[in-house]
């Protein structure tokens, strides 16, 4: 019976579903997915699990290994332990997907487009070092969307390494994605403190933004960048972007949607026509060789707004990290 249908069920027919999560049990029990992404609270939040604590260990000696190498890298050894921790997680749940693995890169590069790409090369290097076999085109690199990090995703996709532009929330960051050759941008639909500060709701969910990019992509001929909405805290969201070309979800949502009679029962927004949602421009907007006239359209955005959401995120993301660093710390001194 339609009535008994679940609710991925109905999402997959219209969309490529991703799954947010460095948790294989739950690409295991819910998939298979296409792609899986995640950043530092994802991966703070996994690897401080104790069943972890042999993954960090071996970590820890790899990271040491590097490090005394002709190639050691020119950071710390907390730091390379995390990025070693967070590809051994990818692997482990590499065999669940059909696409790809997300790896985000350190948050505290987000304005520096050398050590972003460096920091990008060194975690396709770790996947090869732990897995010589593995295919590199199913390694995706998550970057923030400053201006700095979208110049460093242009530099690693002309080098054949596929790109995310996350934590993004305007349209003129989305046109950049693109002319730079991003694979996928992630737009927040909700800005990121709405996982991590209790009681707070964006009072402005960029939901119908999601449905502008898609239909501006689609106006002025893009093909290769897709749309890939992140920090959805409903199903309501979810099912709301029905159409779009990628999602990616939590697992706690991801159970939700796997119960039956857990379809939806409210139309997408991409099945609404164009008066329903803001206007975007006919003709192709380009800032690649305009800085200044990107900066001024970033920092004017929604009055400013934009540009503090991102700010924020890079922060929290900061903070991640650094929990991170803390978490590997007792391992280094064992």
């Amino acid at each position: 019976m339609a009535s008994e249908r679940t609710g991925l069920e109905v999402l997959r027919e219209a969309t490529i579903v991703d799954c947010d999560t460095m948790d294989e049990e739950v690409a295991k029990k819910l998939g298979k997915f296409q792609d899986c992404t995640s950043n530092q609270a994802i991966a703070y939040g996994e690897l401080s699990k104790p069943k972890h604590a042999d993954l960090l260990r071996a970590s820890v000696k790899d990271a040491k290994d590097l490090t005394n190498s002709e190639h050691s890298p020119s950071i710390s050894l907390a730091e390379l332990t995390i990025e070693i921790a967070m590809v051994r997680l990818a692997l482990k749940i590499a065999p669940h997907l059909t696409g790809r693995v997300h790896i985000q890169t350190n948050p505290y590069y987000s304005y520096s487009t050398e050590k972003t790409i460096l920091n990008s090369q060194r975690i396709v290097r770790i996947f090869l070092y732990l897995n010589p076999s593995f295919d590199p085109s199913r390694i995706c690199i998550k970057i923030p969307s400053t201006w700095e990090g979208l110049m460093a995703c242009r530099a690693l996709e002309l080098e054949g390494i596929p790109t995310l532009a996350t934590t993004l929330f305007a349209l003129c960051q989305a046109a950049l994605a693109a002319e730079v050759g991003c694979t996928y941008i992630a737009p927040y639909v909700n800005q990121l403190k709405v996982h991590f500060q209790p009681g707070f709701v964006d009072p402005a969910k960029l939901l119908s933004f999601c449905v502008s990019v898609q239909r501006y992509y689609k106006a002025v001929a893009v093909t290769k960048t897709k749309v890939l909405p992140a920090s959805l805290t409903s199903t309501e969201e979810i099912f709301a972007l029905k159409g779009v070309d990628h999602i990616t979800i939590a697992p706690g949502l991801l159970e939700q949607l796997a119960s039956p009679g857990s379809a939806p029962t409210t139309p997408s927004l991409f099945d609404q026509d164009g008066s329903a949602i803001e206007p975007v421009p006919k003709a192709k907007m380009s800032y690649l060789n305009d800085p200044a006239a990107y900066r001024l359209a970033f920092a004017r955005d929604l009055n400013g707004e934009s540009a503090g959401k991102l700010a924020q995120a890079i922060s929290i993301f900061c903070d991640m990290q650094d929990k991170l660093e803390q978490l590997v710390t007792p391992f280094l001194e064992e």
